[in-house]
């Protein structure tokens, strides 16, 4: 369907590059006291990707909500995207989404058939994840928004958490990286039709193929590269599990052509933010291009999982991985902490 009012053009901000930075968000969540309660597993003083709460010996549910405006015009395609990248906490907990309830907010532009489209592309991307959407919440605004609040359900004792990665582990990415850079310089119309819409089936698969490879391994950490980009999220990785995290450049796949974009200048801001945030515990290790750097802090949109598994276990994951994600790699592993989180190495 051919929406006549562009969403891109209703919104100041495109998918996960509309995050508040990681730095900003540390310091507005200081201070709030909170209920102990035994039976939280993980909270947000984790800075993990989902909440996990122990119901039974047997069953924990994991709770999330993600949303963002339109990064693509096309209305049924940034609704699915939109749900997929919800959906992705909850697989970066090693748990299966079961229910979830639309977020959204309507600009006046907007007409009932772009809305519609909006949601049936989500309760597709739901129906694929074997969730229910069930309700809902909408307003009216001046910028369109569209996601999801998601729960899912994991056993207390196969959760996944960003910290629990081991000295001798190997990292696993299993996306590409360069959405946030390549969307960008869409704007500029500098980006061919096929490339995005090879961008828009990356950014619309669901994480539940990874997810269910990886149940059958050891995963000791995971978590899904999104909006504070590779290098924002494996620096929470390696502070929160207390060791070094050392990724090596040459090793992390992305589109070619999100190079040559970032050569031009074409870094959307949320990139800036992620390298505020994150620059000053990365130890760039040898002649690692300011372009390849520039797509290390690119905020991801519905990006890939990455864990932490051990060494002996990768080979094969990776291998099981590639069957559902072609572009998954090996990018690094995991030392005992040395006097930087992060080693970015030529």
């Amino acid at each position: 369907m051919e929406n006549e009012v562009k969403l891109t053009k209703l919104a100041s901000c495109a998918g996960c590059g509309a995050k508040v930075g990681a730095g900003t968000l540390c310091n507005l969540l200081e201070g709030f006291q909170t209920h102990y309660d035994e039976r939280l597993l993980v909270g947000y003083d984790k800075s993990d990707d989902a909440s996990v709460y122990q119901v039974s010996e047997e069953l924990a549910i994991v709770q999330t909500t993600d949303f963002f405006p339109p990064i693509v015009d096309n209305p049924f395609m940034y609704g699915q995207i939109a749900a997929t990248n919800a959906l992705s906490d909850v697989y970066a907990m090693g748990g299966e989404p079961r229910l979830a309830l639309n977020i959204m907010c309507i600009p006046e532009k907007m007409d009932k058939d772009t809305v519609q489209e909006i949601l049936r592309g989500g309760y597709a991307k739901a129906y694929e994840a074997g969730a229910i959407i069930t309700g809902g919440h909408t307003i009216h605004g001046a910028e369109p928004i569209y996601g999801l609040a998601v729960t899912g359900f994991v056993q207390p004792d196969k959760v996944w958490t960003n910290s629990g990665a081991r000295a001798g582990d190997v990292l696993i990415l299993t996306k590409p990286l360069g959405v946030g850079i390549l969307t960008t310089a869409a704007k500029a119309e500098l980006v061919e039709q096929a490339l995005l819409e090879k961008l828009y089936v990356q950014m619309s698969t669901l994480n539940k193929y990874a997810h269910d490879v990886l149940v059958h391994y050891s995963v000791h950490a995971c978590t899904d590269v999104t909006g504070f980009a590779l290098l924002g999220h494996s620096l929470e990785m390696a502070q929160g599990s207390g060791v070094t995290v050392h990724i090596k450049a040459q090793n992390v796949p992305y589109h070619q052509e999100a190079y040559e974009m970032a050569e031009m200048g074409f870094i959307p801001a949320g990139a800036y933010r992620n390298r505020d945030f994150a620059e000053a515990g990365v130890n760039v290790v040898g002649d690692v291009a300011r372009a390849l750097q520039d797509i290390c802090y690119d905020p991801q949109t519905s990006g890939g999982l990455l864990c932490a598994v051990p060494e002996a276990e990768a080979a094969a994951c990776l291998a099981e991985l590639r069957a559902v994600a072609a572009d998954a790699a090996v990018i690094g592993y995991v030392t005992e902490q040395l006097e930087q989180p992060i080693y970015l190495e030529a």
